[in-house]
């Protein structure tokens, strides 16, 4: 699985349940030895393998032409397993169970955290395209 959209996020959408001009919108590193993709979830808290911390809120998002991208985001300080992937997700406060997934973005290469940034470069044609 290289990246995807997750479904209920596209019926979020076209229910009109996400404006992604108004919310905050995170990442998240995930570990793919205990992380799957699985095109049913829906939630944040349908993660596993999270490593370190959330993201802030992305910076500079764009919506053109069906295509959501931002600035590209730097994790800070990151100790912990092997990373594989990147999870968007809508931020609603904390809630993990509020908080849409968005997209499921795999790494061409795994990272292992050694205590310092990782930055993750978003691809030149966007995050995720509807």
């Amino acid at each position: 699985m290289a990246s995807a959209v997750y479904p209920k996020a596209l019926e979020a959408f076209l229910k009109a349940d996400i404006d992604l001009d108004t919310v905050a919108v995170n990442a998240v590193l995930l570990d793919l030895a205990t992380y799957t993709y699985n095109a049913a979830h829906d939630f944040y808290d349908d993660l596993t393998g999270v490593v370190g911390s959330e993201s802030g809120d992305l910076a500079s998002k764009t919506m053109t032409n069906g295509v959501f991208d931002a600035a590209d985001i730097t994790f800070s300080s990151v100790t912990g397993v092997e990373v594989g992937a990147v999870a968007v997700f809508v931020d609603r406060g904390g809630v993990a169970s509020a908080d849409n997934l968005l997209s499921y973005n795999e790494f061409t290469s795994a990272v292992t955290p050694n205590g310092g940034d990782i930055t993750v470069q978003w691809n030149a044609s966007g995050i995720f395209s509807i």
